[in-house]
């Protein structure tokens, strides 16, 4: 069963290869999606992201906590490259999408399914195996033509996530150097959960070249680099991904 909606502004696409699974499984998680876009949509007025930013006085529910608790966690790790304060205001979008998944993918597996991916806008956590019976195979895309596939990696069980500003503009502050960050092309981080890869791959473009000793100094990630050269960087473990 597959099925796609557009939320956050973004598409969503659940697809679930075990025989058991009902549309009240699928709806859960996009109900699920809806919850958490309503209370992080930085476009919405009435969301409690935007209310926070207004200053308004409120008392911050569960998953806002939490949010903003991981935030400041990953800030930690990655030595302030990851950071959601931008000026007065707090942008989670580059932690709260991973995580949503993550969460997606959880809804899932409580139920008792096993072979699924969930992905928004090309983020995506694998679980089990696709209708083939093999890994979940996720192309890369082409920074300089996304029509081109330029890697295709094979998961089952893992994350995925790409940052880069050919999708939507140079949209990924560099909290160091105070500035656009536009250093490199993209970059895409593989994970065992898809909210490490989404963090990871958000402070590792705010890094630059240099993001790539960051991931290689990671446990059980791994990272594809491409420069604004068209070259391409990766860890040491990415190419066992590339083996179908």
């Amino acid at each position: 069963m597959k099925r796609q909606k557009s939320i956050m502004g973004m598409p969503v696409i659940i697809e679930v290869c075990d025989k058991k699974v009902t549309n009240e499984d699928l709806n859960e998680v996009f109900a699920y999606f809806h919850y958490i876009d309503k209370t992080f949509s930085t476009y919405k007025n009435d969301s409690e992201v935007s209310r926070y930013n207004n200053q308004e006085t409120l008392q911050l529910s569960r998953i806002m906590k939490k949010i903003l608790r991981l935030s400041e966690e990953t800030k930690t790790v990655t030595h302030g490259y990851f950071d959601i304060q931008v000026g007065e205001k707090i942008d989670p979008s580059g932690i709260v999408k991973g995580y949503a998944i993550s969460q997606g993918a959880k809804i899932l597996r409580k139920k008792g399914l096993k072979n699924f991916y969930v992905e928004i806008a090309g983020d995506i956590q694998t679980n089990g195996m696709n209708q083939k019976g093999k890994k979940w195979s996720v192309g890369i895309q082409n920074p300089f033509n996304r029509k081109e596939i330029i890697k295709v990696v094979y998961l089952a069980e893992k994350g995925i996530a790409t940052s880069g500003n050919y999708q939507r503009g140079e949209h990924i502050y560099d909290p160091i150097g105070k500035k656009k960050a536009n250093e490199i092309a993209s970059v895409t981080v593989i994970a065992d959960d898809i909210y490490d890869a989404d963090r990871f791959a958000t402070a590792t473009f705010a890094m630059g070249i240099k993001g790539i000793r960051f991931l290689q100094g990671l446990k059980n990630i791994e990272g594809y680099l491409v420069t604004k050269d068209k070259q391409a960087i990766f860890t040491d473990g990415f190419e066992k991904y590339t083996v179908y």
